[in-house]
């Protein structure tokens, strides 16, 4: 178990070191004096990753139309990073609020909510976000609505299971003695004793998130041009996977170490928080 959990802290801080590196670059890569993200060059279309100054600084390549790989994946950092942080905010908001109240009213209110999250949950979430984005069409507003709407039920199913154990506690029962509300027991009794699993859930449902955005926007449902998407540049970079698989290689890397840093952080806050781990 120790060594389990000497691994566990070290893939922990690694998790953590790339997601503030993430965050890093996508705050402040743009002030490197880049390229435009949507210039189009066609002189230099097609240019492989290089170093040589005097044909334009392009560390990671050019696209089919000219513009900066490197540029396009900072820019997309910062995109997918919002909407994958929105949608987690907003989703884990409502989840936890409809498992606080299916929770500790029990009933008839906890059979209603329950149905509704059970009804959810057997529709595919993919499916869903499809269906959804296909429906009311895409845009930055619809895709973070659409992911949120993917991402609650998770946390109401959680939160309702820890609100049915930490109710029957007995300074849940002195605070029902005295008088309190239910409110004021709710979120200043109750809802501090169930955030530490909300935040292991909110750091696998944003990999998860992260990864549905980039398939979303792959199938041309998710960001829209000029704003650079890494699903969208996957998608672009297809077409090339021959001739200039750079246009594709570097989103895609960008994908996979977003959602393996988040992973390990989630498993790392899972082993901290959960007090049965020595």
């Amino acid at each position: 178990m120790r060594v389990s959990s000497k691994f566990g802290s070290i893939a922990g801080i690694i998790g953590v070191s790339l997601i503030v590196l993430l965050i890093a670059v996508a705050l402040f890569g743009p002030l490197l004096g880049l390229a435009s993200p949507t210039a189009n060059n066609l002189m230099a279309r097609l240019a492989p990753p290089s170093f040589d100054t005097t044909k334009g600084l392009h560390l990671f390549g050019t696209d089919q139309l000219g513009r900066d790989i490197l540029s396009r994946t900072i820019h997309g950092a910062r995109v997918t990073l919002m909407i994958g942080a929105t949608a987690v905010l907003l989703g884990g908001a409502i989840g936890i609020v409809i498992g606080l109240v299916a929770g500790y009213y029990g009933r008839w209110v906890d059979a209603a909510l329950m149905r509704i999250v059970d009804v959810q949950l057997s529709i595919p979430l993919s499916l869903l976000a499809l269906l959804v984005v296909g429906t009311i069409g895409p845009s930055l507003q619809n895709l973070i609505f659409v992911l949120a709407l993917t991402s609650w039920v998770q946390y109401a199913r959680v939160v309702r299971g820890q609100v049915l154990v930490v109710r029957e506690r007995e300074y849940i029962q002195s605070a029902h003695a005295i008088g309190l509300g239910d409110v004021r027991i709710i979120f200043q009794h109750i809802l501090p004793n169930v955030l530490s699993a909300a935040l292991v859930i909110a750091t696998i449902e944003l990999a998860r998130v992260i990864i549905l955005e980039a398939a979303l926007s792959f199938l041309g449902l998710g960001v829209q041009p000029p704003s650079p998407s890494w699903g969208r540049m996957l998608a672009e970079g297809r077409s090339y996977m021959s001739s200039a698989p750079w246009i594709a290689i570097f989103p895609g890397a960008a994908i996979f170490i977003t959602a393996l840093s988040v992973n390990l952080t989630g498993d790392w806050l899972r082993d901290l928080l959960d007090p049965k781990v020595t």
